[in-house]
């Protein structure tokens, strides 16, 4: 089986504009949620989220075909050319039909998705631009990366809730794996500090609802929190075998090394109750690595901080692990980051890429009452240096779709 190496890391979120910037905020414990500006909010429950603020896109993508994409797409781009200049990686005529793409999106661009619907209601049909539908679906970030970049190996999305970017990962791997690709360009994007997206999550009673205190209301296991925060961002990576980055003279920040995937075939939205299918996802991803549970040093867990969902994953964790349980480092970048939907998958995996790269558990904020049940060491408002040889990331998603990825240092 072809080996899978991770060569270069981009990333845009509400605590960095890039890798290094997230990393760094990431490890310090900082976070960066805000009331949202750009609608009114003062008739929703919810009305703050971790937005992406003062990115410079001009930078990178003209005005005009700003306005042929939705921000999820702008963000892909931004991250993507991060990723490919941290790889060093030259595309050419010889080489671009084995480089691919394979990003996805949760949700995808809802945001014009609602402004071509306020267009039609005011203005008609006449008024809707021929670039509304590129603009907004799905496969657009991979098709506008294959474009800029020529590459002309598979060119493919993923959308699975918030299961996405481990599930964008997975499938990538596997086109290197299966002799299809040598580069895969993967991750997962996401755009949805919008009007249906937050109302809809808030009459689901998913979101949390500290108004007063938007930093201090993502806090997975503490006996105190009330549901997740919405983020923004996008989180890219490039992929490869492991031969054809030697060649070349790549850094390898790790390797990925296996993935497990699951479905709960539960509820359309509320995870099995005992964790079976997140602790299906786990063992599968430890089968297919031929790792040890007592290998695992560090997971960066899925850990949303809703009320049923993290004690789920505790109990998942436990009884994969066993006593090792407690030997681990478990935290949730989404108590910074706040969750990602279709991007939490890729920029964890960055996470917990570069957890292994430099042997840090970065922490879990605002963790100061555990829950009960809920007393493995998650890394409690301060980051620790550890040795971290194995790290595994969680994803689970709306209609019981779970996925698990685990890297680890390169070992020849």
């Amino acid at each position: 089986m072809k080996r899978v190496v991770i060569t270069g890391m981009g990333a845009v979120s509400a605590i960095g504009h890039n890798v290094s910037q997230n990393w760094s905020n990431l490890v310090a414990g900082v976070s960066n949620m805000q009331l949202i500006e750009h609608f009114d909010t003062s008739s929703y429950g919810t009305r703050f989220a971790a937005q992406v603020q003062g990115l410079d896109v001009d930078a990178f993508i003209d005005k005009k075909d700003q306005r042929k994409m939705d921000q999820f797409i702008q963000y892909t781009l931004i991250a993507s050319d991060e990723a490919i200049k941290d790889a060093n990686l030259e595309i050419t005529d010889a080489n671009a039909t084995r480089a691919g793409t394979l990003i996805g999106s949760g949700i995808g661009g809802i945001s014009s998705i609602e402004d071509c619907k306020q267009t039609l209601l005011e203005r008609g049909p006449k008024r809707i631009s021929p670039f509304a539908i590129p603009s907004m679906i799905v496969n657009m970030a991979s098709g506008q990366v294959s474009m800029r970049y020529n590459l002309q190996g598979p060119n493919l999305a993923v959308a699975t809730a918030c299961t996405t970017g481990t599930h964008a990962l997975i499938l990538a791997a596997q086109q290197i794996q299966l002799g299809l690709a040598d580069v895969m360009v993967t991750g997962g994007a996401e755009k949805a500090s919008s009007p249906v997206a937050m109302s809809g999550f808030g009459n689901a009673r998913a979101l949390s609802t500290r108004n007063d205190e938007p930093n201090r209301a993502s806090r997975p296991w503490d006996k105190n929190r009330d549901g997740f925060v919405l983020g923004d961002g996008v989180g890219v990576l490039v992929l490869e075998e492991l031969e054809h980055a030697k060649a070349r003279g790549a850094t390898i920040y790790a390797e990925l090394v296996g993935y497990g995937m699951s479905g709960d075939a539960y509820h359309i939205t509320s995870p099995e109750p005992e964790g079976k299918g997140a602790e299906a996802a786990m063992r599968n991803a430890l089968n297919n690595a031929s790792i040890n549970p007592e290998e695992v040093n560090y997971i960066n867990a899925h850990g949303t901080s809703t009320p049923a969902g993290d004690v789920i994953e505790v109990q998942a964790v436990k009884r994969l692990f066993g006593d090792h349980a407690y030997e681990l480092a478990v935290s949730s970048s989404k108590s910074m980051t706040g969750h990602l939907l279709g991007a939490a998958g890729a920029i964890e995996a960055i996470f917990s890429t570069l957890a292994v790269y430099h042997n840090i558990a970065p922490p879990t904020i605002n963790h100061e009452e555990p829950e009960d049940g809920c007393d493995l060491n998650f890394v409690p408002n301060e980051a620790q240096e550890r040795e971290i040889n194995v790290a595994l990331s969680n994803s689970f998603g709306f209609g019981g779709t779970n996925g698990s990825v685990i890297f680890r240092k390169l070992a020849e």
